[in-house]
């Protein structure tokens, strides 16, 4: 890979070219709910599409850019870094709501493209495609951010994520996803019918690092080492993907350094998430979203994440600590019931409210083995308590 003037950019080598055309030309399912048919579409289809409809309505695409894990994987794909959704960033003009809008119809309406020729597509609306075919949208309009995201539902969780960007100012969350791979020249080289993608063809694609230097967050990423910068402008602090690198053997880039990262990013996430139910919430959305087909590491992420949240959360009141650790316990052992797993009881102690009639002075009719102590029920309300040999 060689270096390009600034140290933000570099270019692709051919073989990582050939990578991201593979990318760009896998069929990707997209899964309908009830009877709606799945739509088996190509990246590039979709980019071409969307882009064409959106010139039609008269909105201006500055680039298109591959984001995130994806573009990960391509940089460096030999170190074992998976990538689920396929996020790519259309760089747009949304000044008023009336472009929101714009955007929001001219995707919708692209789906309809990718319809098997036998469906009626008179009586399909914009409407009907959001029902049957989107997973999410959001949209974020403040002074200093303004875009929008449609994510297309795939049931093994590689969701077409198509995120419309005016301006946004946090673009990255830690070094190794901080990569944005321009397309456009590679979208050339497909809209041209007569040109194949060849070494011939001396095809020049940009990558760039939005955390800064190209080349450390590519020794990061080949390293597998964890480094970000102000996770406090991050919303939820980034703890969340934190907690997921740390649980695919990624490591701190700087140990004494993560330690006040890791005060910051609890910080953050308790802020945007005061309550305990929204913290669950969120918790569950992210391993619902991130850990499709693999079941087996939900539990090792949510005990590296109750971890990382007893040694380094300084903003919560004792009681409000102990509430978030306990939702991190109960949802840990809810996982391992869900896969049969029974946990080592020696490091587990319930407490629990025992039925009425067990207080009733009037109640004696149970059994206490010959030379056994006998036991002594108390009213404790319902409590997990983790030892610290387990986390």
């Amino acid at each position: 890979m060689t270096e390009d003037l600034d140290h933000r950019f570099s270019s692709l080598t051919w073989e990582q070219i050939k990578i991201l055309d593979q990318v760009l030309s896998e069929v990707i399912p997209i899964h309908g709910r009830g009877n709606f048919p799945t739509l088996d579409v190509k990246l590039k289809d979709v980019i071409h599409v969307v882009k064409e409809q959106l010139t039609e309505k008269q909105i201006s695409v500055r680039d298109i850019r591959l984001n995130g894990s994806t573009a990960s994987h391509i940089l460096v794909e030999q170190n074992g870094t998976s990538y689920k959704d396929l996020d790519i960033i259309f760089g747009v003009e949304l000044p008023s709501e009336l472009e929101f809008q714009v955007v929001k119809e001219a995707v919708l309406n692209c789906l309809l493209d990718f319809l098997p020729k036998c469906v009626n597509k008179e009586k399909m609306t914009a409407q009907t495609m959001k029902d049957a075919y989107v997973q999410k949208m959001v949209k974020v309009s403040t002074n200093y951010d303004r875009w929008s995201l449609i994510s297309l539902s795939n049931n093994s969780g590689k969701n077409v994520e198509l995120k419309f960007v005016n301006s946004l100012r946090r673009q990255f969350e830690f070094s190794v996803d901080s990569f944005q791979i321009t397309l456009d020249s590679i979208l050339n080289v497909y809209k041209a019918t007569d040109c194949k993608l060849t070494e011939d063809s001396h095809l020049t694609v940009i990558a760039e690092s939005m955390y800064g230097d190209f080349n450390e967050a590519m020794y990061h990423l080949r390293y597998k080492l964890i480094s970000t910068r102000n996770p406090e402008e991050i919303r939820g602090g980034g703890l969340l993907k934190y907690s997921n690198l740390l649980v695919r053997d990624f490591k701190p880039a700087d140990k004494d350094e993560i330690k006040s990262l890791e005060r910051y990013m609890c910080s953050r996430f308790f802020i945007d998430f005061p309550d305990v139910a929204e913290q669950q919430r969120k918790i569950e959305s992210y391993l619902r979203n991130h850990f499709i087909g693999e079941e087996k590491s939900k539990y090792d992420y949510l005990m590296t994440l109750r971890r990382v949240v007893k040694r380094s959360t300084v903003c919560l009141m004792g009681y409000e600590r102990r509430q978030t650790l306990n939702m991190i316990t109960i949802l840990a052992l809810k996982v391992l019931g869900e896969q049969n797993i029974i946990p080592n009881a020696a490091n587990v102690t319930c407490y629990y409210q025992p039925a009425p009639y067990i207080s009733n002075s009037n109640f004696s009719n149970y059994y206490i083995a010959s030379g056994q102590p006998p036991v002594f029920y108390q009213p404790y309300p319902f409590h997990i308590q983790i030892q610290s040999d387990m986390v």
